[in-house]
């Protein structure tokens, strides 16, 4: 895990991790000091580095993690308890070299990514798939032609091995495009297959960084820019070359014009913005790193740290439910609880049409807060629910990633 200038987010991530319900991991952080000394509080293998380039960082990352397989998530993400199981369990198919899950998004319920492509231009595209036969848990799937299938940077997983065959996550890409780029070599491994496992599920809140500020809005399109003139220079034909560029300038843009109808960006500040773009595009190519530095360095490193067991919980799954008046004590239960290593979900009900969201709280506990008419991922329409039907379709839900008793 990379972490930068967010140590808050970091160990409200590694307090998740220890509701893993894998019986085997270790976790490496690659962080900033404020980050490294959040970590140093934890059981793992923790490397200080603060330089924004986040190849580099997973690079030093894969030179000490000792295991055959290695997943990624960032520091402003959580996983369900099931995660890192469910991630893993296809690399027991030989010919699987990478594996990917399902994001749920700041609310909790609804999803941000869910199985995705992309082409050599380096934009991604929706994946159709169908629904999984009886008993499998994965989509093994090939490369498809002039492309990849896609895994996303805070939910994924690799052979230790393939990635060091391939070099590792190239430090041209100081942000964007990184894992592309991975799946893009990777893909032309002859006969690696990606494997999609749609309960593999981790939620992801966007939080405040160099690039974007808290309510998502860029800082900055200049490492999109340079990352995407990098990309095009290694894997797109010369021919499309001005299509892709023209592509992502104008969807940057949109995304620009639709931040300013929200009230989120001022006018005058989409023009410096567009120019810290073209600054990027136009920005003169990352220098090739020598062999065996830091910035290259993977599982080639030769003789990592012994691996480090992280004493993950996996503990009895608890519901407590209650209305908006008993929160309160409500919560102080399910802190106390989740400190005795049981894996709690609160649920608190209003009577209210409120959209459902859910979040993992820094105590330990994942909350499920709103209305009992309310929208969810689940439930689009508001119905005539009473409370105890709406705990029980809940529930329902929520015993599919995570244990509930």
């Amino acid at each position: 895990m990379v972490s930068r200038h967010r140590p808050a987010a970091l160990a409200r991530c590694l307090t998740a991790l220890r509701q893993l319900d894998h019986p085997d991991f270790e976790v490496v952080v690659v962080a900033c000091p404020a980050g490294a000394d959040v970590a140093a509080r934890f059981p793992c293998k923790v490397i200080p580095f603060d330089v924004a380039n986040i190849s580099q960082a997973r690079n030093l990352g894969l030179a000490a993690a000792a295991a055959p397989l290695v997943a990624f998530i960032d520091d402003d993400a959580v996983p369900e308890p099931t995660w890192l199981s469910r991630l893993l369990a296809p690399f027991q198919h030989p010919a699987v070299m990478s594996s990917g899950g399902y994001v749920r998004g700041r609310d909790g319920l609804r999803f941000q990514w869910r199985a995705r492509w992309c082409n050599r231009c380096g934009e991604s595209f929706d994946l159709a798939l169908p629904p999984l036969p009886r008993g499998d848990t994965a989509h093994l799937l090939p490369a498809p032609p002039d492309g990849a299938i896609r895994t996303e940077g805070t939910n994924c997983a690799f052979r230790a091995d393939a990635l060091a065959a391939i070099g590792g996550f190239d430090p041209g890409y100081a942000f964007y495009l990184d894992e592309t780029d991975v799946n893009l070599r990777l893909a032309a491994v002859p006969g690696a297959l990606t494997a999609i496992v749609p309960a593999a599920q981790v939620h992801h809140g966007f939080a405040e960084s160099r690039q974007r500020r808290a309510d998502k809005v860029p800082r900055t399109l200049h490492d999109i820019g340079a990352s995407s003139a990098h990309f095009w220079a290694k894997h797109t034909p010369d021919a499309d070359r001005a299509g892709a560029r023209k592509r992502l300038w104008q969807a940057q843009f949109n995304r620009l014009i639709r931040h300013m109808v929200t009230g989120a960006l001022e006018p005058r500040e989409v023009a410096p913005l567009m120019r810290t773009l073209a600054a990027g595009l136009n920005a003169a190519p990352p220098p090739a790193p020598p062999p065996g530095t830091a910035a290259t360095a993977t599982a080639t490193s030769g003789n990592p740290a012994p691996f480090m067991p992280y004493p993950a919980v996996a503990g009895r799954g608890l519901v407590l439910t209650g209305r908006p008046a008993q929160e309160k004590a409500l919560r102080a239960r399910a802190a106390s609880a989740a400190a005795q290593g049981q894996i709690v979900t609160l649920i608190i009900l209003s009577r209210s049409r409120r959209r459902l969201q859910q979040r993992f709280l820094p105590e330990g506990f994942w909350m499920l807060s709103g209305g009992i008419w309310g929208r969810s991922a689940q439930t689009r329409r508001s119905r005539a629910f009473t409370f105890a039907q709406r705990i029980a379709v809940e529930v329902l839900n929520l015993r599919q990633n995570r244990p509930i008793s």
